[in-house]
C-alpha cells in the first residue's frame, strides 16, 4: 500500500444511510501529502493557500509601498491596510470607524489618529472620508474611502492587486483580526478574542504590526520566512535585511523590529551550526503560522525518516541508506522555498530494484559459515564471486554491450540457482531486466518489445491529483497499462467536466470515486490485479437510476443524494408494503416461513408484470415514433411537392412560365417602384404641414412625377444600349435617390429649433459636469443634436404614414358609393 492509500485508509470517511438503508458516500478531498496529515482548522486565517498568500500580499505592498505614500509613517501605511480590510462591498467598498477604534487597530492614541495618521492620508490623496452623523446632527464617526482601492474597484479590472473580492476582503480582515485586532465582546455573540500583537501599543506598535503582517504573507506553511536574496550587511545578518526591506527600511530597524517580534513569541530566529561550530546560517521562523500547519506533526515525521533512515543503513545490506541521493517523492506540505525542510520521502519510490551486496568476500565451502548473503564466494581466489546479474546485463543482440563493464565473471559454472541453459522465456526476461534505465524509469518488456514504465504519477497536475488515492497501484502497472489508464482517466475527468458547473472540480470527484471504490476493496493491498480493477471498476461509473449524473446514489454535480434514486426508492417500499397488506388480507393463518414465500412470489409475479407493461409502452412509444417520422415524411413531401408547384408557376405580370410567380424583371420593377415612393416620402416628410391633407396630396404628386422623370432620364442615359437592363440599373439609381433624400432631410432637421435647443442642454449640461471640459461638451452636444435629426425625421414619417392612411379610408366610401 503506498503512503497515499495509506493516509487514506488511516482516516475512515464519513458515510450516512440513505432511506433504504445503504449506505451512501460523501465526497472529500484527497490527502495532499503522504503520513500523519495535520487536522486544519475550518476558516483558520493562518492557514492560507499559495493563491490567497499571493493575491493579499499583492493588495498589502501596492498600498504600503505606493509613492503618495513616500515618507509617510508606518502608523498611517498600516491605516490603509486596515481600511481596506474593513471596506464593506454591500456600502460601496465604504468603511465606517472612528478615531478611538482605528487607534485600536494600530496601537496608538487617539490623538495620534487624528492628528497624524489621517492628516497623512488625506494629504497623499490616500483617503477620503466624511462625519457620519446621527438623527440629532451629532457626529458618530467617520465614513472612509480608501481611494486607490475604490478606483480600483470601480475599474473593473480583476488582474489590479486591490481589486480584491468580498470573500479576499473577508479573509484579509480575519488575518488582521487574529494578527493585532483589538478583540471586542459583541452583544448575544461569543466574544472576539484579541490579536497576537493586540497588548503592543505605544512607540513602533504600528511598524511591529505591519512588519508582522508581510511577514506572514511571506511566509510558507512550513513557517519559515523566505528570506531576501543577494548581499545583506553581514553585521546585521540576512532575516533583519528581510524585514528591513519588507518595511522598507534600514537593515537596522529591521533587526529591532525583529527582536521585539520574538520578544512577544511570535517570530523565533533558529540558527544552523555548521562544520566550524558557528551559528552563521540563519533562518526566521512564525511560531503562529508554524503552529496552524501543525509543525508537531511534520516533525514526528522527520523523527520517523531519521529512525527509518538509521536501521536502513546498519541492516546486513538488503536496504541501502540514501543520504546523497535525491528524493523521488516529496510530501509535498513544504512551502515554496523551503526545499532543505522537506519531510520524508515515499520509502517504496526510493527503494533499490536489486539488494545491496557484501563489499567483500568470505571464502568458505558452506552457507551455515556465514549470513548466507548472495555475494559470499565460494573459493580461495581472493576475487570477487560472479555477479547475479552478470547475463542480464547482456545485450538483445547477444553481443556484450552492458556486460563489458561489469565485474569479471567466472570462468566456468553457472551462478547458484541458475540453469546451465536458459528458456526463450527466462533470456527474455533477463534482457528486460538488463534494459532498466536510469533515472527511475524502466522497461518492461511484452511481445519483445520493450516499454517504459514511469514509477511517478503523470506530470499532469489534474491527472496527479485524480490518481492520487491509487499511487500505489499505479507503480504497479507496466508501461503500456500506465499509457492506458492515464487515456481512461483523461477521457472520464474530460466527460465529468461536462457535467459540472464548475469543471476545474473534475480531477478532485474522480479522485473522491477512486477513494470509496479502495475502501470498497480494502485496501491497495488487496487488489491483485491492479490493470482491470481500475478500467473496470476504479474509473467506472455505477449508475442507480437512469440519471446520468449518478453515482453510487450520489449527483455528481451537485455531491447530494440522488433525488431520482430515493423516489424510484420510495415507488419500490411503497409496493412492496402493498402486496404485505394483501397477503396478509388474504391469508391472515400463514407462518413466517410461508409468508416470505407467498411474499415473493407476489414480487416476482408483480415484477414480471412490470416488465411486460414497460415493454408494450416502449412498444407504443416505438409505433408513435415511427407514426410521427411518417407523418413528417408526407409533410415534407408535400411541401417539396408545394415548392415545385410554386417554381413552376408564372410571373403574375408578365406570364413568363416558370417565374415562380414573379419573374426577376418585375421584381426589381417592383422593388424601384418602392424605393420611389421612400424617396418621395423623405421629401415631403421635411416640406409639408403633415395637418393639412390638400398639401400633402399635391406635394406628394408633384415629388414623384419630379422623381420618376429624374429617374428616367438617368437610366435613359445609363442603358442606351441595352434596354433589357433596363429594369435592374432602375433599381439602383433609385436606391441612390432614396439615400440622398434621406440625407438631405436629416441635414436640414439636424438645423431645426429641437435639434439646436438640444444641443446647447446637453452642452450646458456636461460643462457642469467638467467645468473645463468644452471640447468633450462640444462633441456630446453634436451627437445629441444627430439623435434628434434621426428622432425627428422617423417620427414626421410616421405621421404622414398615418395621415396618408386617413386619407385613403376617407376616399374609399366615396369610390364605392
Amino acid at each position: 500500500m503506498s503512503a497515499v492509500a495509506a493516509s487514506a485508509a488511516s482516516f475512515p470517511r464519513p458515510r450516512t444511510k440513505s432511506a433504504g438503508g445503504a449506505s451512501r458516500r460523501r465526497l472529500r478531498s484527497v490527502p495532499a501529502q503522504a503520513g500523519p496529515v495535520a487536522r486544519l482548522e475550518l476558516g483558520n486565517p493562518l492557514q492560507l493557500s499559495k493563491t490567497m498568500r499571493a493575491r493579499l500580499l499583492a493588495a498589502v505592498r501596492a498600498l504600503v509601498t505606493s509613492p503618495a505614500l513616500a515618507g509617510a509613517s508606518d502608523g498611517a501605511r498600516l491605516a490603509s491596510v486596515v481600511l481596506t480590510a474593513k471596506a464593506d462591498v454591500r456600502k460601496d467598498f465604504e468603511t465606517s470607524i472612528w478615531a478611538a477604534e482605528l487607534g485600536r487597530w494600530l496601537g496608538v492614541s487617539q490623538s495620534t489618529v487624528a492628528h497624524t495618521v489621517l492628516p497623512e492620508l488625506r494629504a497623499a490623496g490616500i483617503l477620503g472620508s466624511n462625519v457620519a452623523t446621527n438623527s440629532f446632527g451629532h457626529a458618530t464617526g467617520l465614513k472612509c474611502w480608501v481611494i486607490p482601492m475604490y478606483r480600483a474597484q470601480k475599474a473593473g479590472d480583476r488582474r489590479h492587486p486591490l481589486a480584491l473580492s468580498r470573500s479576499e476582503l473577508a479573509v484579509l480582515l480575519s488575518l488582521i483580526e487574529v494578527l493585532f485586532g483589538p478583540g471586542w465582546a459583541p452583544k448575544d455573540k461569543a466574544p472576539v478574542p484579541a490579536g497576537l500583537l493586540a497588548s503592543r501599543t505605544g512607540r513602533a506598535a504600528a511598524t511591529d504590526r505591519l512588519g508582522l503582517l508581510l511577514m506572514v504573507l511571506t511566509t510558507g506553511s512550513a513557517g519559515w520566512l523566505q528570506l531576501c536574496p543577494g548581499s545583506v550587511d553581514t553585521s546585521r545578518g540576512r532575516p533583519a535585511a528581510t524585514v528591513g526591506r519588507l518595511l522598507g527600511c534600514t537593515a537596522a530597524a529591521g533587526a529591532k523590529v525583529l527582536k521585539r517580534l520574538q520578544e512577544h513569541g511570535v517570530a523565533e530566529v533558529v540558527r544552523k551550526e555548521t562544520g566550524s561550530g558557528l551559528n552563521a546560517q540563519s533562518r526566521v521562523r512564525l511560531v503562529p503560522v508554524a503552529e496552524a500547519h501543525g509543525v508537531a506533526v511534520r516533525e514526528a515525521r522527520r523523527v520517523a525518516k531519521a529512525l527509518i533512515s538509521d536501521l536502513a543503513g546498519t541492516a546486513s545490506g538488503d536496504s541501502e541508506s540514501r543520504e546523497t541521493g535525491e528524493a523521488l517523492v516529496t510530501t509535498g506540505i513544504e512551502g515554496a522555498g523551503q526545499g532543505e525542510m522537506a519531510g520524508s520521502t515515499d520509502l517504496a519510490a526510493t527503494a533499490q530494484h536489486h539488494a545491496s551486496h557484501a563489499s567483500g568476500v568470505t571464502p568458505g565451502g558452506s552457507l551455515a559459515l556465514s549470513g548466507g548473503f548472495s555475494g559470499e564466494g565460494r573459493g580461495a581466489e581472493g576475487r570477487r564471486p560472479e555477479r547475479a546479474c552478470v547475463r542480464e546485463d547482456q545485450a538483445a543482440d547477444d553481443q556484450a554491450a552492458v556486460g563489458k563493464s561489469a565485474a569479471p565473471v567466472a570462468e566456468d559454472g553457472p551462478l547458484r540457482g541458475e540453469k546451465p541453459q536458459e528458456s526463450p522465456v527466462n533470456q527474455r526476461a533477463g534482457r528486460c531486466a538488463a534494459g532498466a534505465v536510469a533515472g527511475g524509469r524502466l522497461k518492461a518488456v511484452s511481445g519483445g518489445k520493450a516499454q517504459q514504465r514511469r514509477i511517478g504519477l503523470p506530470a499532469d497536475l489534474g491527472l496527479r491529483v485524480a490518481l492520487g488515492p491509487v499511487a500505489g497501484l499505479w507503480e504497479r502497472l507496466s508501461g503500456w497499462q500506465q499509457d492506458q489508464v492515464e487515456a481512461a482517466v483523461k477521457a472520464e475527468v474530460k466527460r465529468l467536466a461536462g457535467m459540472l458547473e464548475r469543471p476545474e472540480r473534475s480531477p478532485q470527484l474522480l479522485a473522491d470515486r477512486l477513494t470509496d471504490r479502495l475502501e470498497e476493496t480494502g485496501g491497495n493491498a488487496l487488489v491483485d490485479r491492479p490493470f482491470p480493477w481500475l478500467i473496470r471498476r476504479g474509473l467506472a461509473q455505477r449508475q442507480a437510476c437512469s440519471d446520468p449524473r449518478c453515482d453510487d446514489g450520489i449527483r455528481l454535480d451537485t455531491g447530494a443524494e440522488c433525488e431520482n434514486c430515493n423516489n424510484v426508492l420510495h415507488i419500490r417500499r411503497a409496493q412492496r408494503a402493498k402486496i404485505a397488506a394483501e397477503v396478509d388480507r388474504e391469508l391472515p393463518g400463514l407462518g413466517g416461513r410461508e409468508r416470505r414465500q407467498v411474499l415473493e412470489e407476489r414480487l416476482r409475479e408483480h415484477t414480471q408484470r412490470e416488465a411486460e407493461q414497460a415493454g408494450a409502452r416502449h412498444d407504443q412509444v416505438v409505433a408513435e415514433v415511427e407514426m410521427r417520422r411518417r407523418a413528417a415524411a408526407r409533410r415534407r413531401a408535400a411541401e417539396e411537392a408545394a415548392a415545385l408547384q410554386r417554381q413552376a408557376a408564372a410571373c403574375v405580370e408578365c406570364g413568363l412560365p416558370g417565374a415562380a410567380g414573379l419573374c426577376p424583371e418585375c421584381t426589381c420593377r417592383r422593388c424601384t417602384d418602392d424605393l420611389v415612393q421612400e424617396a418621395v416620402d423623405l421629401a415631403v416628410a421635411v416640406r409639408a404641414d403633415l395637418d393639412d391633407p390638400a398639401q400633402i396630396a399635391a406635394l406628394s404628386e408633384r415629388c414623384e412625377a419630379d422623381t420618376r422623370a429624374l429617374l428616367d432620364d438617368v437610366c435613359r442615359r445609363q442603358v442606351a444600349t441595352d434596354q433589357r437592363l433596363l429594369a435592374f440599373t432602375a433599381r439602383e439609381v433609385a436606391e441612390r435617390i432614396r439615400d440622398e433624400r434621406r440625407a438631405s432631410a436629416h441635414s436640414r432637421l439636424l438645423r431645426s429649433e429641437e435639434a439646436d435647443a438640444e444641443a446647447e442642454a446637453v452642452y450646458d449640461t456636461m460643462l457642469r459636469r467638467r467645468p473645463l471640459g468644452h471640447r468633450a461638451a462640444g462633441e456630446a452636444a453634436e451627437e445629441a443634436r444627430r439623435r434628434t435629426a434621426h428622432y425627428l425625421l422617423e417620427r414626421k414619417l410616421g405621421l404622414l404614414r398615418a395621415q396618408r392612411a386617413r386619407m385613403q379610408a376617407g376616399r374609399a366610401p366615396k369610390r364605392v358609393g
